[in-house]
């Protein structure tokens, strides 16, 4: 009985002295999470920038013809990208990757584009690859809209033949594009809907409403009077399915929903025909492939 007591009253001496150092703890805690919060919100393009500088190879190891291109952006910054050219196009796609990486990691991607009769400028932003500068929100929609102004005046094709096609935060750059630029349509492709979102996902003590990079494909998606395609699988383990619902559901019509195969970084079209021959059932109602020109190509 007496133990009883003694390690009764132990526990409660214990517990005491627990509750009394509570308020300690907790601004402790607080003050712990303001400042996480505080460096990654200073230093937030770590957390959503990941560009790589070695290239892995060229359009030539996929068996594809290619131009090396330069584009210069308005505000100095010189890119890096390649022009893979169809056989018989019967358009073009503007390809924006996606945070990680580099354009010579998507040789797969241009492969898909040739198969469905695109013509395809695909480029690094700033600070990818072999392009010049430092990524940030502001420049990613500066170098898409050098590679607009690249395909309208030096490849001369009209903005009714091109689309814009995003892979995950590449989406919010076409969307963000397209709505100052006019294009055949729209292509989002594992997109999320805004980074303060994919922030309360992942880091939920966060204070995401502080966070200055956006990319809110969200809130501009509703505005776009051109077709748009959505592209997700229900299987991705890093942008939530539903984030491509909530777009598909934002978007106007004409629009469309296509499942795709996989995870994040290893489905996509290459790994689900089904989703292919939508896609190209797609591309034919808003990019018909043109009867044959006996002069030849002219993309």
């Amino acid at each position: 009985m007496a133990g009883t007591e003694t390690l009764g009253g132990g526990w409660i001496e214990s517990h005491r002295r627990i509750a009394g150092a509570g308020p300690f703890l907790v601004a402790l805690l607080a003050g712990l999470a303001a400042l996480a919060g505080g460096w990654m919100i200073w230093g937030q393009e770590s957390f959503i920038f990941f560009p790589d500088r070695a290239m892995a190879g060229t359009p030539a190891l996929a068996g594809l013809r290619f131009e090396e291109v330069a584009l210069r952006t308005a505000d100095g910054v010189v890119l890096a990208g390649w022009w893979v050219p169809a056989e018989r196009p019967r358009g073009a796609v503007i390809f924006c990757h996606g945070n990680a990486g580099n354009i010579s990691h998507r040789l797969d991607r241009l492969s898909q584009f040739h198969d469905l009769g695109l013509s395809v400028l695909a480029f690094d932003y700033r600070g990818y690859g072999s392009s010049q500068g430092r990524p940030t929100e502001e420049g990613t929609y500066r170098d898409m809209d050098s590679a607009v102004e690249h395909v309208e005046r030096a490849r001369g094709l009209s903005p009714h033949r091109t689309l814009f096609w995003g892979e995950s935060l590449g989406g919010a750059v076409a969307v963000e594009a397209a709505t100052r630029h006019a294009c055949a349509g729209v292509v989002l492709e594992s997109t999320f809907t805004s980074v303060p979102e994919m922030a309360r996902l992942y880091y939920a003590w966060l204070p995401a409403r502080l966070l200055t990079i956006r990319y809110d494909t969200l809130g501009r998606l509703p505005s776009l009077a051109v077709p748009v395609l959505v592209l997700h699988s229900p299987e991705d383990d890093i942008v939530p399915f539903a984030m491509g619902e909530r777009l598909y559901a934002a978007a106007r019509r004409p629009k469309a929903l296509v499942r795709l195969c996989g995870g994040h970084n290893d489905g996509g079209l290459p790994a689900c025909p089904e989703a292919t021959d939508l896609v190209r059932r797609w591309l034919d109602d808003v990019l018909p492939v043109p009867p044959a020109d006996p002069r030849g190509p002219t993309l």
